[in-house]
């Protein structure tokens, strides 16, 4: 097989002629020959200013090439497209599977003999593993890591639950526009990625149980030394599987490599995104997320991370007790310690030189959790056929069992037009349902399932009411939320047939969430439903490629032919 400059020649009918014109074009760059005939490690920059969470990548770039270049490989740095959380219109979901495509397309275009990804706000990392296990070349990731806390009138704060807990108190009242302008420049002190257990940083402890990244990776804040250390590290990594042409992420990503990663999630009090994301990476193998294998380990996985939302500390008080390796070691045979990482040695290798931080809170020993039950719940019924979710660990614990009247909203624009509407006939008991949200429907599945609450509920004292919605919620928010209902409702799913003022149960306990309407009432109102239609945003382009092949939450959203065997 064909390595270094020699791989993946441009067809121009003659080898020889493609390599001679490959190496006199790259030579105009200054290259010498000895450097040209050494293995290649490609690198990609997710940099861009509209991603201050990846404001690092830069500094962590010429870290790997140093890396790199220590051990005698070639590092050469492509761009692919910045995905940044707060930037992308109309949600990053959306651009999610474009950037898995771009990133597999130029791994694949590109010589080189191994890759490193480096990426962190939500959307990126999800993408770039979907890449590099379709496109099975060895590959290291390298999160850029969560930012420092910010400080308020002597209170500690992290983006973005504290985002939301302070906007909810404006929202409320209970804080002045000039308060919460001082509390908007305090909130994202540094580059990187949300400092509490938000998406980004539940994807980069995932992709450490995973065994693609270096142990202690997933939490060293973005700003810190050790950070770019950490990235020379990876770099010298990347050189040595070059030369030895892997581990590959096929040989990596077993089945108990999967389920490794499913007990961390639960564990960390992770983000529900995590397992739509960890869905679609299976996916791409031949591996595949049972639901109810995964609510049986909610069962049986305590939360032992104390850190927002479910807790109180933050990523870099998880780092400094011992991170995901003294996390793992807690965790002990709940864990299959024999999984192999990137480094060739095994989970067990990496546990056994965890950091033993005398008087650290924020990793729990399992004799004295965060929560007896891990961070998620899967929940069926005839609202959700194939399964909705919710984060019991960051839920009102009142609210896990209640019945309440339907108040419905039919879309994103519809609940933020009429939400905060005096006359909305709403009370604290209710409960509030977003539907057109999903994948299809939104487009995108934004994060718009944490409904705000009505302002004048939350004027009256109310924090947190039963929400449910098919769409997604940050990993940051908390509340009684039940997202990801399957199917959605832009695809005829039950949650299409709800009226206001109808009963809705749920029973986290029971792993239940049900419309209390009988068969015949909701089989009359499904014939009522209009037959579904492309939309005039899908017509063209990215947009109807996304409509026409886009999966549903259960299969991790998505396209149907970017699957492991293609389209079925």
């Amino acid at each position: 097989m064909a390595d270094g400059l020699r791989k993946g020649l441009a067809s121009y009918g003659d080898a020889g002629f493609s390599l001679f014109l490959r190496k006199a074009f790259i030579k105009a760059m200054g290259y010498s020959d000895d450097a040209l005939n050494r293995p290649i490690v490609g690198i990609t920059n997710t940099y861009s200013d509209y991603n201050p969470c990846h404001g690092n990548v830069p500094q962590i770039i010429e870290a790997v090439k140093r890396g790199v270049m220590l051990t005698g490989a070639m590092p050469m740095v492509f761009p692919t497209i910045s995905i940044a959380e707060s930037f992308s219109h109309p949600t990053s979901m959306y651009l999610r599977n474009l950037m898995a495509m771009d990133t597999e397309e130029m791994i694949r275009a590109q010589p080189m003999d191994a890759v490193v990804v480096i990426g962190g706000c939500d959307k990126t990392l999800p993408a770039q593993i979907m890449a590099a296990v379709s496109a099975d070349l060895p590959t290291v990731v390298i999160p850029v890591g969560p930012m420092v806390v910010g400080h308020h009138k002597g209170e500690v704060l992290g983006a973005c639950t504290d985002c939301r807990r302070l906007w909810g108190k404006h929202r409320a009242g209970e804080i002045d526009e000039v308060e919460i302008e001082a509390v908007n420049a305090r909130l994202a002190p540094s580059v990187g990625t949300c400092m509490v257990m938000g998406t980004a940083s539940t994807m980069a402890c995932i992709t450490e149980a995973l065994g693609l990244s270096l142990p202690m990776s997933a939490t060293i804040p973005a700003p810190h030394a050790e950070r770019f250390r950490s990235a020379e590290s990876s770099g010298k990594v990347a050189a040595a599987m070059a030369r030895a042409k892997g581990p590959r992420p096929s040989e990596l990503l077993t089945a108990a490599s999967f389920r490794n990663a499913q007990v961390v999630l639960q564990a960390i009090g992770g983000s529900t995104n995590g397992l739509i994301h960890l869905t679609a990476i299976a996916n791409r193998t031949r591996h595949r997320i049972d639901l109810a294998a995964f609510d049986q380990l909610g069962r049986d996985v305590p939360v032992l991370i104390d850190l927002k939302p479910s807790g109180e500390h933050y990523m870099e008080h998880f780092h400094h007790a011992g991170g995901v390796p003294k996390l793992m070691a807690q965790l002990g045979d709940l864990l299959d310690l024999d999984a192999r990482t990137i480094t060739g040695a095994t989970l067990r290798e990496v546990v056994a030189g965890a950091e033993d931080v005398p008087g650290q809170d924020a990793i729990r020993p399992r004799g004295n959790p965060i929560k007896a039950e891990g961070a998620m719940a899967v929940l069926h019924g005839n609202l959700a056929p194939r399964g909705a979710v919710i984060k019991q660990s960051a839920a009102s614990p009142g609210l896990l069992q209640h019945s309440g009247r339907a108040v419905v909203f039919e879309s994103v624009e519809d609940m933020t037009l009429r939400v905060d509407d005096p006359a909305l006939d709403v009370n604290a008991d209710d409960v509030l349902v977003l539907r057109n949200a999903g994948p299809k429907g939104a487009p995108g599945m934004p994060e718009a399932g944490y409904l705000p609450i009505p302002r004048k509920l939350a004027r009256a004292g109310v924090k947190d009411m039963v929400r449910i919605s098919d769409a997604r919620m940050s990993g940051t928010a908390f509340g009684t939320i039940v997202l990801h209902i399957t199917p959605e409702s832009a695809v005829g799913g039950p949650l299409a047939l709800v009226k206001n003022g109808d009963m809705i149960r749920l029973d986290v306990a029971g792993r239940s969430i049900d419309l209390l309407v009988d068969a015949a009432e909701l089989e009359k109102r499904r014939g009522a439903l209009a037959p579904a239609t492309t939309p005039d945003w899908a017509r063209r382009g990215y947009a109807h490629l996304f409509n026409e092949t886009i999966l549903q939450a259960d299969e991790g959203c998505d396209f149907d032919f970017m699957r492991g065997q293609g389209k079925g």
